[in-house]
């Protein structure tokens, strides 16, 4: 099948309310523009440069979200267009966040991540981080970023009820989240081998790209 059929398949299935990242990392320009002019406006990538270098190519009204582990330092690069953040796991990246944004006149969408996973390997804060964040002067001072939700990785395992078990907390700390930040809105949960799950759980946005796009190329 073709990244139009493919993507079209996953859209006709996809529930009203939940909006589709197509993760377009290591994929050329060909398949991006295949999957824009089907429709999609929302891709991820999770390396700075490689988005940078095709926002400069492609279309303008595409929306790039960063999906990956953001360092510090390569902020800066994308804080111009970048249109979502997802992987904020750290006060100090979100105060770097917030200096380039308003160096642009921006104010940059950012979802904090939140460690659910029973792997090591995954970022993210935790349940006390979490809060400890959002009341804190520091976070209140930053005017050029909104936190707008929530964003996790399961562990891979094909332990369904585990998948479950780890968005459904996440769910939990969204819904007590949405209480004391009334436009929290996103639920960034789920990739393809786990997105009908996590729609289940309360999913608003899924990141979708082998699906789409076939497998991965490994540059």
């Amino acid at each position: 099948m073709s990244v139009k059929d493919n993507l079209n398949k996953i859209k006709s299935e996809l529930p009203e309310g939940v909006t589709l990242v197509a993760v377009s990392k290591t994929k050329p320009n060909e398949d991006i523009l295949e999957a824009y002019e089907a429709g999609q406006r929302v891709f991820g990538e999770n390396k700075v440069q490689e988005m940078v270098q095709k926002w400069e190519d492609l279309p303008k009204d595409i929306e790039w979200h960063m999906i990956g582990h953001l360092q510090r330092n390569k902020v800066k690069y994308m804080a111009e267009f970048v249109s979502l953040i997802h992987g904020v796991d750290s006060p100090r990246l979100l105060k770097e966040i917030n200096k380039h944004a308003k160096k642009h006149d921006r104010v940059i969408p950012c979802l904090l991540q939140i460690h659910i996973a029973e792997e090591d390997t995954k970022f993210g804060l935790d349940e006390k981080e979490l809060n400890e964040l959002i009341n804190s002067d520091v976070f209140k001072a930053m005017e050029n970023i909104k936190i707008v939700g929530l964003m996790g990785m399961a562990t891979f395992t094909k332990d369904e009820k585990q998948v479950r078990r780890e968005f459904a907390q996440l769910k939990s700390m969204f819904d007590a989240l949405k209480t004391k930040l009334s436009y929290i809105s996103i639920l960034s949960m789920g990739m393809s081998g786990d997105y009908n799950i996590a729609i289940e759980e309360g999913s608003t946005m899924v990141r979708i790209g082998s699906s789409i796009f076939g497998a991965r190329n490994y540059l």
